[in-house]
């Protein structure tokens, strides 16, 4: 759980048996290539049970999914997985995780695969940058 301070620190506190990522892979995607809408539907699925396979098998901690309502940007909705750095790493370099996202950059537009810090590594990052700020004072 997030929580900030009146000196605006952020901490994260767990609660008791709970596990926290450190590292997240955000893949976005744009709208649907006209005439693939179909086929789409049939990667999306894929995409989430091999996602619900990877949680099963302890491979990531866990994901979401969103879909966004028009925004007037290129953004139309986003996978987040979450794990360790280490799970992370190893889920983008697999082959199959590759093969899936060269499926999904054929049927929509403005593919993004990106790092993510959340949670405890968010609150390291958070804690890099007070240090470095410290640093010029």
């Amino acid at each position: 759980m997030l929580e900030g301070g009146a000196d605006k620190t952020c901490r994260f506190q767990l609660r008791k048996g709970e596990v926290m990522a450190e590292a997240a892979l955000f893949i976005g995607w744009g709208e649907v290539a006209r005439g693939r809408e179909k086929r789409a539907l049939d990667v999306y699925s894929d995409s989430l049970q091999y996602y619900g396979r990877l949680q099963q098998e302890g491979r990531i901690e866990r994901f979401d999914v969103a879909v966004l309502n028009p925004t007037g940007g290129d953004l139309g909705g986003f996978i987040m997985l979450r794990g360790t750095a280490e799970q992370i790493d190893s889920t983008r370099r697999s082959e199959e995780f590759q093969r899936l996202q060269s499926r999904v950059q054929l049927i929509v537009d403005g593919l993004r695969v990106t790092d993510a810090f959340v949670d405890e590594g968010l609150a390291q990052v958070m804690k890099q940058y007070e240090d470095v700020l410290g640093d010029l004072d």
